[in-house]
């Protein structure tokens, strides 16, 4: 087994923050209706997606309403895309609670509630999809079916999946605070569901944290090796995904158009597209300091070195 260090007092600091993030569910708990949408509709005379996110910037040939509609669509696609990791999230969550049956009640609860909220996030993010779909043109394609994912994913290692769980909560709150929340020019509502969105996300970092080192305490250094090949797995699979997304999405885009672009305006868009999601849904979390240390914590230096490797072609593209 690996020689991970417990600090005295450790175990009861854990149920401490267990009970901890309980209390914090129950203070900010929030309802779909009565507390977001409030019968809102999104305002798409603004764009969606801050250009820090989107990338739209970059495409300086593009009129001020074409940037605005490729930022229209890309916000699309991050509600979807968030939908769809929420998936195997919920379903992780609660396989990790039923660890904690006979033990700390407080743990699962936590667990129990993180599942819960992940489950009302899907809800959220399916109604939005249907309000945005009802007002964009029609042609939308979304390539990932979220439960044939979510099997896909839950067949990895249970540390594999709380990595990459870990870093997805964690680049949640990067991009609201310092994306999406400083933009006045956004559309009100697009902001308040990604608002609502990070409020629940901040705890449930904490647990991922808390699960993801008790589950590498258990694991023998064989076995840590093989998670770290399966984390590898999930992540190639989810740039398969945003490749494919991408692709569809900048097509989707220039068919929209009302006028002929380049066959190098068009590349651009695509590269750009797909430039966006990566750095979305994989660089920011991987270059998320705090991800960064837990990583490094939890590997060999050979095994960092074969998770950089991995990542090269996307971090350079």
């Amino acid at each position: 087994m690996n020689t991970v260090a417990t600090l005295p007092g450790a175990e009861s600091g854990n149920a401490a923050r267990y009970a901890q993030m309980v209390k914090s569910s129950k203070k900010a708990e929030w309802q779909i209706d009565r507390d977001l949408l409030q019968d809102r509709r999104f305002d798409f005379s603004r764009k969606f997606l801050p250009d820090r996110l989107s990338r739209v910037d970059r495409l300086t040939f593009l009129a001020a309403d074409e940037a605005r509609l490729l930022s229209q669509i890309q916000g699309r696609t991050y509600a979807y895309l968030f939908g769809l990791v929420e998936r195997f999230i919920s379903a992780k969550m609660l396989d990790q609670g039923r660890a904690h049956v006979f033990d700390d009640q407080l743990a699962l609860e936590a667990l129990v509630r993180f599942s819960n909220d992940e489950i009302k996030h899907q809800e959220l993010f399916r109604r939005i999809e249907t309000m945005m779909g009802s007002q964009l043109p029609a042609g939308y394609r979304q390539v990932a079916d979220p439960n044939e994912v979510a099997r896909a994913v839950l067949a990895a290692s249970t540390w594999s999946v709380l990595a990459l769980t870990c870093h997805i909560e964690l680049f949640v709150q990067t991009h609201y605070a310092q994306s999406i929340a400083p933009r006045e020019e956004l559309c009100p509502l697009f902001k308040d569901v990604f608002k609502f969105h990070w409020m629940d996300e901040s705890r449930h970092v904490v647990l991922d944290e808390l699960e993801w080192k008790a589950e590498h305490a258990k694991l023998s250094p064989a076995e840590c090796d093989q998670a770290v090949n399966d984390l590898i797995a999930l992540v190639a699979a989810v740039d398969a995904i945003l490749q494919a997304q991408s692709a569809a999405d900048a097509d989707y885009f220039t068919g929209q158009l009302s006028r002929s672009l380049s066959d190098d305006q068009t590349a651009q868009i695509k590269a750009c597209v797909l430039s966006a999601y990566r750095w979305q849904y994989i660089i920011s979390g991987v270059q998320h300091p705090h991800f960064g240390r837990l990583l490094t914590h939890m590997t060999t230096p050979a095994q960092m070195a074969r998770i950089q490797t991995a990542l090269a072609p996307i971090m350079s593209h």
